[in-house]
């Protein structure tokens, strides 16, 4: 039996004192890793409160991954939850103020960070206690390993308004990520030794990746209008995949021209090799219009569309998408049931309402309009703090700048220096593999707001440019 007390005066409604007084006593250590957990029918019996209320308590504490449910051996504590203590726990949307431990801040300029300060986490939290209530005993079992098929509708809609997307749900899979997506490639369509030609430079989690599972990286240089497809060819006709971020290439965030994203169909075509297109931050785009999505181009069903939520909402929400062709569907089922048990079905069904009830779109153009701004605002503060001494190239679309220092020390110097001063720029040089695209350092300013700019570009000159 677990000790809990619950306080009639406490403000918080009884489902958070609950996760709050059990996810305390696991990190005191009164809860050891691994110790079963009551019943909720036991639980709620015991505090004399609805089961309802037990059940969405312990909702709350599995998205957290402080407990797991294990069918009929029952709920336990995570090992890993309390396997480190040493490091801080996030503070959950459900933790009281005296009980919650704050997370350490992101580090200024951290790519792939979105504005975590300006997302709905009082919506977002509403919507989580909502479907946490909602949830009925059946809902409890096993996910499906594609996803929540109301989650894979909600997608296959989005992506056919937003992207020019024709698919139906049971081509979508939810995955963990672009990560879990490439993984599902890997399972489905690679061998060992299959050569796949990836951006140089490119995302360097995908090509770590791609050499665990074997496979032959060929890098294919870059340049203003994106891959240079030609190269690819040249270098390996008979590749099996090609890895491409064309609507914003990362990390140059250059667009793929319109004659190369057809002769990279066109090659796929002939070669009979797949395309996995990595969609990972085209909902921002501040000039010009939106750029087709490769996969509406195909008409050979070569592509494969990913897309992550985890950038555009916020990153400890682990869930994206895969877009496969028709044909790959089954084939792509049978790979997500060898990899995963399926995603978390509580964070699925959240999503899936926040999308169905608009609040996904009206988030977007939000943040369209929040991150012109800080755009333009860290631009505005290197160029008047730094004037001919810095180049600042600004892409249509994105989340970060590319800032050059001409003259100045090797960018993975800089890098080191801003990390030294509490600061996280990424090195452009170190994300190439065969091709110089010269020295410069990623910028995230997404996570940055538009006052802050000014002093979070004075600490990155003190710290790189000592004595400027």
């Amino acid at each position: 039996m677990i000790a809990i007390a619950l306080d009639p005066a406490d403000p918080n409604a009884l489902y958070r004192q609950i996760a709050a007084r059990i996810r305390a006593a696991v990190v005191a250590g009164t809860i050891a890793p691994g110790t079963r957990l009551p019943s909720s029918r036991t639980l709620a019996a015991q505090l004399e409160v609805a089961r309802g209320t037990v059940d969405a308590a312990y909702a709350v504490l599995a998205g957290e991954g402080a407990i797991e449910t294990h069918g009929a051996s029952g709920t336990i504590v995570s090992r890993q939850f309390g396997a480190r203590p040493e490091i801080p726990l996030q503070r959950t949307l459900f933790a009281t103020p005296e009980q919650a431990v704050p997370a350490p801040a992101p580090l200024p300029f951290r790519m792939g960070l979105p504005a975590l300060d300006a997302f709905p986490r009082k919506l977002w939290s509403g919507l989580s206690v909502h479907v946490a209530r909602a949830l009925q005993p059946n809902d409890l079992s096993q996910p499906d390993p594609a996803g929540y098929l109301p989650l894979r509708q909600a997608i296959a809609s989005y992506v056919g308004l937003s992207r020019g997307i024709s698919c139906q749900p049971e081509q979508v899979l939810v995955t963990a990520g672009f990560q879990g997506a490439l993984g599902l490639v890997r399972q489905a369509l690679l061998r060992p030794g299959d050569a796949v030609w990836v951006e140089d430079p490119g995302y360097l989690q995908a090509r770590q990746a791609l050499e665990a599972g074997g496979q032959k990286l060929v890098p294919v240089r870059v340049d203003r209008e994106g891959m240079r497809v030609s190269a690819g060819m040249t270098a390996a006709p008979k590749a099996r995949l090609a890895l491409v971020t064309p609507t914003h290439q990362s990390p140059l965030g250059v667009s793929l021209s319109l004659p190369r994203r057809l002769a990279l169909l066109a090659w796929a075509a002939e070669a009979n090799a797949w395309l996995l297109e990595d969609d990972y931050d085209s909902e921002f785009r501040y000039a010009g219009h939106p750029l087709p999505a490769l996969k509406s181009l195909d008409r050979g069903d070569r592509v494969l569309f990913a897309g992550s939520f985890s950038k555009v909402l916020h990153p400890s929400l682990r869930l994206g998408y895969l877009v496969v062709p028709t044909a790959l569907s089954d084939v792509f089922e049978r790979a997500s049931r060898l990899l995963t048990a399926g995603q978390p079905a509580l964070e699925q069904r959240i999503l899936a309402t926040f999308i169905e009830r608009g609040h996904f779109a009206r988030h977007l153009r939000r943040m369209r309009g929040l991150y012109a701004e800080r755009r333009k605002a860290l631009a505005t503060a290197l160029i008047e703090a730094l004037g001919e001494r810095v180049s600042v190239e600004l892409e249509s679309g994105g989340m970060h700048l590319l800032a050059r220092f001409p003259g100045a020390a090797a960018d993975g110097v800089l890098a080191r220096r801003a990390a030294a001063a509490g600061l996280a720029p990424t090195a452009l040089s170190g994300l190439a593999m065969a091709h110089d695209s010269g020295q410069g350092l990623l910028l995230n300013f997404a996570n940055l707001p538009a006052e802050a700019a000014g002093a979070a570009v004075r600490r990155l000159i003190a710290a790189i440019l000592p004595g400027t």
